[in-house]
């Protein structure tokens, strides 16, 4: 699933990034790689996806978050 697809207070994995070098090198820079654990903190329609993940906050806008692939950790 896409990362905008997650609720609020979810947790999960990254697991693949697609898209050209210059949003692979962006995405990585800060942090989220495959294999990262995420925690999604705010998602409001129309608005930043907030998401906690080591120890860092971070905003990602909905056109982003398009190239982000997740994989939800059931708890």
């Amino acid at each position: 699933m896409k990362l905008g697809e997650l609720k609020e207070n979810t947790e999960a994995v990254v697991s693949g990034i697609s898209g050209d070098q210059r949003f692979i090198g962006r995405i990585t820079s800060i942090g989220l790689t495959p294999g990262c654990r995420i925690s999604v903190v705010k998602n409001d329609k129309n608005r930043p996806v907030l998401l906690y993940s080591r120890d860092t906050m971070i905003a990602v806008n909905r056109r982003e978050c398009e190239g982000i692939e997740v994989t939800e950790v059931r708890a």
